[in-house]
């Protein structure tokens, strides 16, 4: 046994100690592929909802475009988000139990066939097409779910100590990218079209406004989403298990040795070698061995001993998430009336279907570009140098600070010439939630718990995130509708308005940075130490 053991020790050695390899790189870019497409479909959404409500639900006479109505937007906009919480628990503890590798492929497949599927929704109804649409985009979600757990375990056990936030942080970061490709395809699929086939205003032409190829503009757009994700489909199923899945979960040193020798090109020493060897990063100097991690205790998932050692750090990480996502995805949910509230969008019946998705991406992409991207790699430049906490509990504090912000004085934001004031500000809301709340609550789950419940904690961190993120997609739509009956979208009844909802928001922020205080920092230690995998008297008889 101390041999097994010897060689756990040098392959967890020569993993927080070996440099940082091109391999890494490689694993980043795979593993983000997945949120790639995560964020490109749940944004993508928000802009194509238009489009569909404009040619399924336009009511003839009306002197307004259709729209969505409030039974056929709520299951639109959130089924994904029930399908990705499925898949975020499923996954998670599947990969728990017969290793990361084995299902990581799965999530892939099921995300790259049902994106193309979503574009395929069909029917002899409108009701029959958005039944369809919500049927594939449930699977869609429960593939994407199923990425957040394994992504993040998976990278954060390929990584060394000192430099492992910031690579889970720049897997997470692609997320940037898939919403900055939303806004792009469709600005570019919208352009493509309307330059053939133009189209009136609405109030012009209500029936000519939207041409008949419009029907195929969202479909383009939301089959795109398979195309990042089928490309680093033949990478994803040639990625070794993790190794300290192999050595800590499955027991097999060996194996584990020569995964990583291969692909992060350590050395690690025979097992005829004792306890003592020590691991030989190529082209670094020898560190210090960490101590030998015993095999796991015998403490099961939500056992007495298991909320002793993790269960405030549980409800630290699954109740930082819920907070955050309420107040995160309710407001990408309504951005778009958001600017039309303040001018930055023409009002719908002055332009065609096509030119009102255009102005619309063209807007959700300016944000990104300016407020969500350079937040996500902020993280990834400052999460190893001044740490997780400090990242989430600041980034909470400023998200409340310009909500309030935006909230106090919303009728001043409201009148001409302030528009972008408002703008700016609520682009730093997004800023400080990327650059805060939004990385940390995905990186530090992958990181506090031992590494036979890792990827089911995170599942379950994650998918009480959705459960926020379907309370901001389906109660917002609600609530943020206008206190004046005569002035809330058609089947809507009165809501508390945008203004109290950027209010009750800004509580929740300051909540979850109240409840950051039960999250240990992860910086500059190992996987080992901080889910107390070496932590003697635990080990098994």
């Amino acid at each position: 046994m101390a041999g097994g053991q010897g060689q756990n020790m040098e392959v967890l050695s020569a993993l927080d100690g070996a440099r940082t390899q091109w391999y890494h790189f490689t694993a980043i870019i795979v593993a983000g592929m997945g949120f790639f497409t995560d964020a490109y479909d749940l944004f993508c959404i928000s802009l194509v909802t238009k489009l569909i409500g404009r040619i399924y639900y336009t009511v003839d006479g009306s002197p307004k475009p259709g729209s969505l109505p409030p039974h056929v937007s709520s299951p639109v906009n959130g089924v994904a988000f029930v399908g990705t919480l499925s898949g975020q628990l499923f996954f998670g503890w599947l990969g728990d139990r017969v290793g990361r590798k084995s299902v990581y492929g799965m999530t892939l497949v099921t995300m790259i066939v049902c994106s193309v599927a979503s574009g395929l929704s069909f029917g002899y109804s409108p009701a029959c097409v958005m039944a369809t649409l919500c049927f594939f985009r449930f699977w869609l979600g429960f593939g994407i779910g199923g990425d957040y757990p394994l992504s993040a375990t998976i990278m954060s056990e390929y990584a060394n100590k000192k430099t492992r936030g910031a690579f889970v942080a720049a897997v997470f970061a692609m997320q940037g990218f898939g919403i900055l490709a939303a806004g792009a395809v469709a600005i570019g699929v919208s352009a493509l079209f309307r330059s053939p086939f133009p189209a009136p205003p609405y109030d012009v032409d209500p029936a000519a406004s939207t041409p008949a190829e419009a029907d195929l503009v969202w479909r383009i757009i939301l089959m795109f989403g398979a195309v990042p994700a089928a490309l680093t489909f033949y990478s994803r199923m040639n990625m070794p298990e993790t190794a300290r899945y192999t050595a800590l979960v499955a027991r097999n040193a060996e194996r584990a040795a020569a995964d990583m020798s291969r692909v992060l090109q350590v050395d690690i020493g025979n097992k005829e070698e004792g306890p003592e060897t020590q691991p030989r990063c190529r082209g670094e100097p020898q560190e210090e061995a960490t101590t030998v991690p015993p095999p796991p205790p015998p403490f099961g998932l939500f056992s007495r001993e298991f909320f002793h050692r993790h269960g405030l750090h549980l409800l630290g990480t699954t109740s930082t998430w819920l907070l955050l996502d309420i107040a995160y995805y309710s407001q990408n949910l309504f951005q778009k009336d958001l600017f039309s509230a303040v001018g930055w969008i023409p009002a719908a019946e002055t332009m065609s279907a096509l030119d009102e998705l255009f102005h619309i991406a063209r807007a959700q992409t300016l944000i990104a570009l300016c407020g969500t991207v350079p937040g996500y790699w902020f993280t990834v430049a400052f999460i190893d140098v001044v740490g997780r906490f400090a990242i989430q509990a600041v980034g909470f504090l400023m998200m409340a600070a310009f909500m309030l912000g935006l909230a106090v004085p919303y009728d001043r934001w409201t009148r001409p010439g302030n528009q972008t004031g408002f703008v700016v500000m609520y682009a730093l809301t997004f800023f400080f939630a990327n650059f805060g709340p939004n990385a940390t609550t995905f990186i530090v789950p992958a990181e506090i718990y031992p590494a036979r419940f890792r990827a089911t904690c995170h599942g379950i961190s994650a998918a009480s995130g959705k459960v926020g993120a379907i309370i901001g997609s389906f109660g917002f739509l609600y609530l943020a509708q206008s206190q004046d009956p005569a002035k809330t979208a058609h089947g809507y009844p009165p809501g508390i308005g945008v203004r109290n909802s950027l209010l009750l928001l800004a509580g929740c922020s300051f909540l979850g940075f109240l409840l950051t205080f039960l999250v240990p920092e992860p910086k500059g230690k190992s996987l080992e130490e901080l889910s107390r995998e070496t932590e003697p008297g635990a080990a098994e008889p």
